[in-house]
């Protein structure tokens, strides 16, 4: 451990001032944070909170009925990220569509599913596109790709998230926000400047012990100086500018608008779409999918958990009816779950 790290983790236990409520967004940080011992040296007056910043978790149910729709009622073969599949929807997952004879496959990009509906032109081929903006780009590379190569049986099925108007509606839901360093990676650090001029602050985190070490103390010394911040404390791969290579593709593909997330509801221009001249790759076109309003399981609390407004192991059905093995909700299912950091690493009463 550097000297510069030494002091941040001393800063950090020697803490005796009010309490201070810090919200990682990102969910690889909550499981890093788990993994590394990391709220072991937290004083009680530092609440770390979980957050929203889990692209499957904040997924409504609404989707997963409408790509259990596209494989059942459709037939089409849907590829998807792992996590996705065993998502419980309104009756079914995706896991148990694939049981009543849907072709459902994992999928390690979407470009992997665009180069399936090139090798078999007579199957339609949709892939679940599920992300922020870390991973948007590789959606819309796959799109892209398939209207140049005017391929008819390929499509996407969009769920895309951005950042930065969740973290808006999350305002005084904590002191200050751990932001996700790969979201950062391609947005740059303006719109957490912007967040500043309306009360919002933060700073940038890594995803090593002294990187996370460095931004919780770093938020510390900033909220109790008591004046507007915001701290980039993951320089080396995260800019400014972001990568304009990244996000002028996303512009390019797809535009805004208004999206639904798992316990915050409705956020403005919080979303991905495919852009006009790339319609015909949208599944909810090309396939006239019903306007399907899913219903989750009245018994989780996921959505609570997503605001940081409960911790998992006050839901009732946690680590009971709700397991990795049998997941009530999406935030035990994730690899980046809040649910399932807290079950994996026993954090059932922290």
């Amino acid at each position: 451990m550097n000297e510069n790290v030494k002091r941040a983790k001393e800063l950090i236990e020697n803490y005796n001032g009010r309490h201070l409520r810090i919200m990682e967004v990102c969910g690889t940080h909550t499981h890093e944070i788990f993994r590394l011992g990391l709220r072991s040296i937290l004083p009680e007056s530092i609440e770390l909170i979980s957050g929203p910043g889990c692209p499957v978790c904040v997924t409504p149910t609404g989707y997963i009925d409408e790509a259990v729709c596209l494989c059942l009622e459709k037939n089409v073969t849907i590829c998807t990220f792992g996590d996705l599949i065993r998502v419980p929807g309104t009756d079914l997952s995706l896991a148990k569509a694939r049981e009543k004879g849907a072709d459902v496959r994992m999928v390690y990009s979407p470009v992997d599913a665009f180069e399936l509906a090139k090798k078999e032109p007579d199957r339609q081929v949709c892939f679940l596109a599920v992300g922020f903006e870390t991973t948007t780009p590789a959606s819309c590379i796959a799109v892209d790709e398939a209207k140049k190569a005017g391929l008819k049986n390929f499509s996407i099925l969009p769920a895309n998230k951005t950042m930065w108007n969740a973290i808006r509606a999350l305002k005084g839901s904590a002191d200050a926000f751990l932001y996700p360093g790969h979201v950062c990676a391609i947005t740059g650090t303006v719109p957490c400047e912007e967040l500043v001029d309306e009360g919002i602050y933060g700073a940038v985190a890594g995803f090593t012990a002294g990187e996370l070490i460095t931004a919780i103390a770093v938020t510390i010394r900033r909220l109790e100086e008591g004046r507007p911040f915001f701290e980039n404390c993951y320089p080396k791969v995260v800019t400014r500018e972001g990568s304009r290579p990244g996000m002028s593709l996303i512009e390019k593909v797809m535009k805004s608008c208004d999206s639904e997330w798992r316990g915050l509801g409705v956020i403005p221009e919080s979303g991905l779409v495919l852009a006009d001249e790339y319609a015909e790759f949208d599944a909810h076109v090309k396939y006239d999918l019903p306007n399907i309003k899913g219903v989750s399981n009245p018994a989780c609390r996921c959505g609570d958990v997503l605001q940081g407004k409960c911790k998992p192991s006050d839901c009732k059905v946690f680590g009971k009816v709700c397991t990795p093995e049998h997941p009530v909700g999406a935030c035990m299912v994730s690899n980046e779950g809040s649910c399932s950091a807290y079950y994996q690493y026993g954090g059932l009463t922290k």
